[in-house]
């Protein structure tokens, strides 16, 4: 199977996981999610299921839930979520994770900590020995974001990474803006050897909103592989 196909294996592999027992889904966000909110649609109208509630992780997402019939919520009237899926740009040892390729990593991990259980969806090239591959994408105030990155790379520099992340930026060359009005600057480093210290210093940073690392997070991985979906655990 090519990475598309792998995709769309797994997504439709987590639309079988949700029965009637989840009664508020978390919806990733990029690519592969896409796979698995249509699958999940199709599942529920072919099974006759009652839809759960749906917290998206992105304008993006909740666009397509509604587009194909899911009963859309927020992430304050829902309270907490019973099962999020989701997306990954990277995934290491012990399903640690780099996400926020698509820009939605505030979100994401908004949704991510107030979940139960959080399955991760991937093809296989995702998966990494060591994090830090696949550019470590980090969301900033914009106001003073400058300064912050002087910040930024102090902090990564502390950790073990020696990095000079770029702000992205969209094709005409204007900043990159989340939903939440931020900048991303994305940090190549290369190898993360101590992820979570590179998480308490990003952390720590005023003016820094949050981070791609996602860890201790993911309960379960569904891979694609040519032989068909793995499971993983950490």
């Amino acid at each position: 199977m090519n990475a598309e196909d792998q995709k769309r294996a797994v997504g439709e592999a987590a639309a079988a996981l949700v029965d009637e027992s989840i009664a508020v889904l978390g919806l990733g966000t990029g690519s592969t999610a896409v796979w698995f909110v249509r699958a999940l649609a199709q599942r529920l109208a072919a099974n006759g299921l009652q839809p759960p509630k749906c917290v998206a992780t992105s304008r993006a997402t909740e666009t397509l839930g509604r587009s194909v019939g899911l009963v859309m919520t927020d992430l304050d009237e829902a309270g907490a979520v019973d099962l999020t899926v989701d997306g990954a740009d990277e995934i290491g040892p012990g399903l640690s994770l780099i996400k926020g390729g698509g820009g939605a990593l505030l979100r994401e991990k908004l949704v991510w900590e107030a979940s139960h259980r959080c399955v991760v969806i991937a093809d296989a090239g995702k998966r990494a020995p060591v994090l830090g591959r696949f550019p470590l994408p980090i969301e900033v105030i914009p106001f003073g974001h400058a300064t912050t990155l002087k910040r930024i790379i102090e902090g990564l520099a502390d950790s073990g990474v020696a990095a000079e992340p770029a702000l992205r930026r969209m094709t005409d060359g204007a900043p990159f803006v989340t939903d939440g009005g931020n900048y991303i600057y994305d940090a190549p480093c290369g190898a993360i050897l101590d992820p979570a210290g590179v998480e308490a210093a990003l952390k720590s940073i005023t003016g820094v909103v949050d981070h791609g690392l996602f860890l201790g997070l993911a309960d379960v991985a569904l891979i694609g592989t040519d032989e068909g979906v793995v499971t993983l655990r950490p």
